[in-house]
C-alpha cells in the first residue's frame, strides 16, 4: 500500500515564495493587475483579428496563435499563484500538478516555434515580396500551425510519463508557486538522471535551433534591407520587424537567464529565482499585445476604431 501511494500520490504542496510569506498579499496585487492586462489585451487582439477582414493575413494569424498561447500560459500559472498568495491554497492534486507542468512547458515550446514562423513570414515579406501571397497561402499557414502544435506535443508529452514512473515517498512539498518538470522530479527518491537529461537538453536544443533559425532569417532580412536604395524604404521595411524583435527579446532573454540562473546561479537566493520565474510567465503575455498594438498601425487603427468610433479616429488622425 505504501509503494502504491508513492507511485500514485494524491497531492503536492506548493509553498509559494519561501522567506517572503509576510509579503504574499502585497506581492499578489501586481500579479493580479498583470494577469488582468494579459487577459484583456490578448482577448481584444484575438477579437480584432477574428472580425476584421484586413487582419486575415499570415502575420496576424500567427499573432492570434501567439495570443492564444499566452492566454494558456498565464491562466495555467497566475490564478494558482494568486490563490496561494492570498488564500493559502497550497495543495494541488498530482494530476493537476502534471497538467499545469505540461501546459507550462508546452506554451514555452509553442511560443518559440511561433516566433520562428513569424520570422519566416518577415523574411518572405521583405526578401521575396512579389512571391509573398504565393508562398504563404492559407493552406501553408495552416500546415505551419499544425506542425507547431504537433512538434510541441511530441517534445513535452514524454515528460509526463517520465514523472509518472517515479516514486514520491521522500517529500511532497514543492518550494515553488507552480509545478515544473525538474522541481517535481527532485521530490522523488529514485534516480532522476533521465529526467534531468531530457528536461534540460531536448527542449533547450529545440529552442536553441529556433533561435539560430530566427537569427539566420534576420541576417537575410538585414542584408535585403541595406541593399535598398531608398532610406524611406529601409525604414519602412525595418519598422515592420520592430514589434517582432521586441517580442523575441522579451521572450528569450529572461528565459535563458532563468535557465542559467537555476542551473548555475547557486548563490542567488531561492525566493529571488522563484519571483523572477513568476514574472517571466506573467509579464510577456501582458506586454505582447501592447507591443503589437503600439508598433503595428493596422492593429492600432482597428483598436481605436473599436473603442472610440470612426469620428473620433478621424479627428485623431487629422
Amino acid at each position: 500500500m505504501n509503494n502504491l501511494s508513492c507511485y500514485n500520490p494524491t497531492s503536492f504542496i506548493l509553498v509559494g515564495i519561501p522567506g517572503l510569506e509576510k509579503f504574499h498579499i502585497w506581492i499578489g496585487i501586481p500579479f493580479c493587475v498583470i494577469y488582468a492586462v494579459a487577459i484583456v489585451g490578448n482577448c481584444i487582439l484575438l477579437y480584432l483579428i477574428a472580425v476584421e477582414q484586413s487582419l486575415h493575413e499570415p502575420m496576424f494569424i500567427l499573432l492570434s496563435m501567439l495570443a492564444s498561447t499566452d492566454l494558456i500560459l498565464s491562466t495555467t500559472t497566475v490564478p494558482k499563484l494568486l490563490g496561494n498568495l492570498w488564500f493559502g491554497s497550497q495543495e494541488i492534486t498530482f494530476s493537476g500538478c502534471l497538467t499545469q507542468m505540461f501546459f507550462l512547458h508546452l506554451s514555452f515550446v509553442v511560443d518559440s516555434a511561433i516566433l520562428l514562423a513569424m520570422a519566416f513570414d518577415r523574411y518572405v515579406a521583405i526578401c521575396l515580396p512579389l512571391r509573398y501571397n504565393t508562398i504563404l497561402t492559407p493552406q501553408v499557414i495552416l500546415k505551419i500551425m499544425v506542425s507547431i502544435i504537433v512538434r510541441s506535443f511530441l517534445v513535452i508529452l514524454p515528460v509526463v510519463f517520465l514523472l509518472k514512473r517515479l516514486p514520491y515517498c521522500k517529500t511532497r512539498v514543492i518550494p515553488h508557486t507552480y509545478c515544473e518538470h525538474i522541481g517535481i522530479a527532485r521530490l522523488s527518491s529514485a534516480d532522476i538522471s533521465i529526467n534531468i537529461w531530457y528536461g534540460f537538453s531536448v527542449p533547450l536544443m529545440i529552442v536553441i535551433s529556433d533561435v539560430i533559425l530566427i537569427a539566420v532569417s534576420y541576417i537575410f532580412i538585414l542584408r535585403a534591407v541595406f541593399l535598398l536604395s531608398s532610406q524611406g524604404a529601409r525604414q519602412k521595411a525595418l519598422s515592420t520587424c520592430g514589434s517582432h524583435v521586441c517580442v523575441i527579446l522579451m521572450f528569450y532573454t529572461p528565459a535563458f537567464f532563468s535557465i542559467l540562473a537555476h542551473h548555475f546561479g547557486h548563490s542567488v537566493p531561492r525566493n529571488v529565482l522563484i519571483l523572477f520565474a513568476n514574472l517571466y510567465v506573467a509579464i510577456p503575455p501582458a506586454l505582447n499585445p501592447i507591443v503589437y498594438g503600439v508598433k503595428t498601425n493596422k492593429i492600432q487603427d482597428k483598436f481605436l476604431l473599436l473603442f472610440f468610433g470612426k469620428d473620433t479616429l478621424s479627428e485623431l488622425l487629422n
